[in-house]
């Protein structure tokens, strides 16, 4: 297959980034580059849809994978996994060698602490090589995608579109399991189809438990799949960091950092974009905010500035801060109050931190610090699949314009047909999940089950 029609193919199939903010695939691998690495270390604690799929389909995922190293020109290919998760690198090792690719194609062994699946991290752990702070991975000849992308690629090669999602239901559930459900499948139905949950009152994290989105139990029936989604983890309302942290407002966190901060530096000493040589420094933006009114409008300044570079860990105030700050929060601020603005690049060079090494955290340390290990400790085995009566779509799953709807309501769809079409290029097309009648047209598109 030609590099063009692997592209086309991607583009018609909808393929965005299964592993993040969902930028269009299409757009992503319309490239050439020295490496290619396949994010394979399910970097989010309770997570386990990419051991799954490495189980269940790595001959599968194996083939997106040789297809787009070729496309890409890539000089070597690595698949990168921890290297405790013995039994996915066995699944992969294997389908390597049944299809015999090992020259430029080789698994390697990620250590096991947490954000090892950040892609910055992973261009450095892999290739030595530091993306630029602000930059991309494209600027140091990398490309990276994640293992669940390299399966829907693979599905594109057979003419299927992205229609399903596997995502992990677990904590405070009866049955933790994966589920691969159809886009727009309420998160309702996907809580019952594990048990429900074993408390009355919860919260929902859509997403990992570090990094995903906090929201009420109570506002389960709001919230529908899409194809960025990884997981519902339902965890007690109250007596854990994310629960905590989910009730404070904008105000407190802000005045709390304005009283509290003891200028110690712990947040940036453990920071992972520190520690590979970026010039983010959160006690510095702690301290410029003492001396701030959050009342004026925010003035650019160097300092404030490096709060753009901030990948949202979650590290600084989940494990480094021993005043339970959140200097993440505060970053997430300056970023709202600093929308449009650039960050300016240091001319000086880029060096690691000589303290790396002995500076990474456990994924289970971060855990037991947000009161969730009995969660992490949680095996998720089950798996499940399942067809709604209802599916609600969004036309915008992805970076880049709102797709646009080509059907009307009242028409009968088929699975796997085209609803809504890329409007530009970084944009994605969208497809039903499910054989129904179109219901509602908006921001999302309701097929209802014949």
């Amino acid at each position: 297959m030609d590099a063009t029609s692997l592209l086309e193919k991607i583009a018609w199939a909808g393929i965005v980034g299964a592993g993040g903010a969902g930028f269009p695939t299409h757009v992503k691998l319309d490239c050439k580059v020295e490496y290619l690495l396949i994010n394979a270390a399910e970097c989010a604690p309770l997570l386990v849809n990419d051991k799954h799929i490495m189980n269940a389909h790595p001959d599968e995922v194996v083939e997106g994978i040789v297809a787009v190293a070729e496309h890409v020109s890539a000089r070597e290919t690595y698949i990168a996994i921890k290297s405790v998760n013995e039994d996915e690198t066995r699944s992969i090792a294997d389908a390597i060698s049944r299809r015999g690719v090992h020259k430029n194609l080789k698994i390697f062994p990620l250590d096991n602490y947490y954000p090892v699946g950040d892609e910055q991290m992973m261009v450095f752990d892999v290739t030595g090589r530091i993306v630029p702070p602000s930059g991309l991975p494209l600027e140091v000849g990398v490309v990276v995608s994640n293992v669940s992308t390299m399966l829907n690629v693979s599905d594109a090669l057979r003419n299927e579109p992205v229609t399903q999602k596997f995502l992990t239901v677990t904590g405070e559930v009866a049955r933790p399991k994966v589920l691969k459900v159809p886009i727009g499948t309420s998160f309702r139905e996907c809580l019952d189809a594990c048990g429900g949950s074993n408390l009355e009152k919860f919260k929902i994290i859509d997403g990992g438990p570090i990094m995903g989105s906090v929201m009420e139990g109570a506002d389960i029936d709001l919230k529908f799949v899409t194809k960025t989604t990884s997981g519902i983890a339902v965890i007690p309302e109250s007596g854990n960091f994310a629960a905590a942290n989910h009730d404070l407002s904008v105000t407190k966190i802000l005045n709390r950092a304005k009283s509290a901060c003891i200028q110690c530096s712990f947040c940036t000493d453990l920071c992972p974009r520190w520690l590979i040589g970026h010039r983010l420094r959160p006690h510095m933006v702690m301290r410029y905010m003492s001396s701030m009114n959050f009342e004026e409008k925010m003035t650019p300044n160097a300092v404030l500035e490096e709060a753009l570079i901030c990948c949202e860990c979650g590290i600084c105030e989940i494990y480094a801060c021993p005043m339970g700050l959140s200097p993440r929060q505060v970053n997430k601020y300056v970023k709202t109050q600093l929308a449009g603005v650039r960050y300016q690049r240091p001319d000086a060079p880029v060096e690691p931190s000589p303290m790396r090494a002995y500076r990474k955290i456990a994924p289970h340390r971060i855990m037991a610090r947000m009161g969730l290990l009995g969660l992490y400790d949680k095996k998720v085995q089950d798996f499940d699949e399942f067809t709604p009566d209802l599916v609600k779509i969004p036309v915008k799953q992805h970076i880049g314009a709102p797709a646009r709807p080509v059907v009307h309501v009242g028409d009968a769809v088929a699975r796997g047909q085209l609803i809504a079409e890329a409007d530009g290029r970084v944009s994605a097309n969208v497809h039903s999940g499910i054989d129904g009648i179109v219901a509602e047209i908006g921001s999302v598109i309701v097929i209802r089950r014949h």
